[in-house]
């Protein structure tokens, strides 16, 4: 039987990450991952600042950088209530953030995987890879019984972590239940190549029709968007074409550089899911620790999973860093720290579905309003500064009904 002080379940950006810091530490990491090849799933590839932040604190920003990893330096919201000239006029420099952050850093989801997968190999961690879990231990004596290239096989660890993603195996074991809300709207992305006309410093998003949608370059002609739809429209764009007919909807005259996008052509699958979000107030159990999605995800519409688990990582990765005592109660401190920064982007989630991913005269009004109101007042945008300086840059009393009805126009948040 191997020993570790750490066994990783999941070799994805978490995992990895955590991976590679602790073995430069010097600590015995483990890491198992399911998949042969990291393969485009549309996970997240937009890092806000303060997101960035949280990556050159952990040593890893000039990976990621030499990588491929590019800024995006403007922020243009578009809408059919607004000009897109006034749209493009408001462009938000997005330098403001982060101290020394040029703006939110986009890489490729499974070149960024097997980056730092690599990264923890020569960091010294044993990384394999078509590995099947067949049961897990926590307790006392954590531990994981699986098989790797036909072969079963046994490890033991001081501490296992669960980086294994929504549906997290480590999760279960813990016996960790997850609250959810409702979901609010169905939520797709895809990859496009071949994108000529855009300008590639720049991210938007914007609301037209029935559809809203969020761009994101990643150069060369590569940009990942997202679309937003109504729940009842699930179905949409499913079928051979529903890729294509995605881009289509992309086409928009509150936006007429959209056109380039559809233009493009699809690079990857169409994935399309419901957006909610799910989290826990104690993601850790006795030799055990989640991180990432498996101790909860935020409403991808505000796009800070990646955000979210690499101050996973860096908290964790303090806390083993700070302590031989690896037991429960070393973990309290993080998931104090979680759970109010869970709380406060799911705050800020609900505002921008309602805002940015309703749609009809109703909701179009709202947009309306809100555009003009801010433009006298500010302060209405503190839930999105939260979104990109991070979910403690914006004061207290943005994450309360009073602030979500002044930003709404509604007398009340009952």
């Amino acid at each position: 039987m191997d020993s570790y002080d750490l066994i990783i379940v999941g070799g994805g950006i978490g995992g990895s990450a955590l991976a590679t810091v602790a073995a430069r530490a010097g600590r015995s990491v483990l890491v198992l991952e399911r998949s042969e090849v990291f393969e485009d799933q549309v996970r997240g590839e937009w890092i806000a600042p303060w997101g960035v932040t949280e990556v050159r604190r952990l040593g890893l920003l000039d990976l990621l950088i030499g990588a491929g990893g590019r800024y995006l330096t403007r922020h243009v919201t578009y809408d059919e209530a607004r000009d897109p000239a006034v749209a493009e006029a408001a462009a938000l420099p997005l330098n403001i953030f982060a101290p020394d952050v040029p703006g939110p850093l986009c890489l490729g989801h499974p070149h960024h995987c097997q980056t730092l997968f690599d990264e923890a190999g020569r960091a010294g961690a044993t990384m394999l890879r078509g590995v099947v879990v067949e049961s897990l231990a926590v307790g006392a004596a954590p531990g994981v019984i699986f098989s790797v290239e036909g072969r079963r096989r046994e490890a033991r660890a001081r501490l296992l972590i669960g980086a294994d993603g929504r549906n997290s195996v480590v999760r279960d074991a813990c016996g960790i239940t997850l609250d959810a809300d409702r979901p609010h709207h169905m939520f797709g992305g895809l990859l496009v190549e071949g994108v000529e006309g855009w300008d590639e410093d720049k991210q938007a998003i914007g609301t037209e029709g029935d559809f809203a949608f969020l761009v994101f370059p990643q150069g060369d002609g590569r940009i990942r968007v997202y679309g937003s739809y109504s729940l009842r429209d699930r179905g949409r764009f499913s079928g051979p074409d529903g890729a294509r007919r995605f881009l289509d909807s992309f086409r928009a005259r509150c936006s007429p550089a959209n056109a380039h996008i559809a233009d493009g052509r699809p690079a990857g699958p169409l994935r399309s899911y419901a957006n909610n979000d799910t989290w826990t107030d104690t993601p850790y159990a006795a030799g055990a620790v989640l991180i990432g999605d498996a101790a909860g995800w935020n409403d991808p519409i505000i796009g800070l999973g990646l955000s979210i688990t690499y101050r996973d990582v860096r908290l964790i990765s303090n806390l083993l860093a700070g302590s031989e005592d690896w037991s429960e109660g070393l973990f309290a401190p993080y998931a104090e720290e979680r759970r109010e920064r869970m709380r406060r982007l799911r705050f800020v989630a609900k505002i921008t579905s309602t805002l940015d991913a309703e749609f009809g005269d109703e909701a179009r009004e709202r947009r309306r309003a809100y555009f003009e109101r801010s433009m006298g007042d500010p302060t209405l945008g503190l839930h999105a500064f939260a979104v990109l300086g991070g979910p403690e840059s914006a004061p207290p009393e943005t994450f309360t009904p009073a602030h979500r009805a002044r930003v709404l126009g509604t007398e009340s948040d009952a």
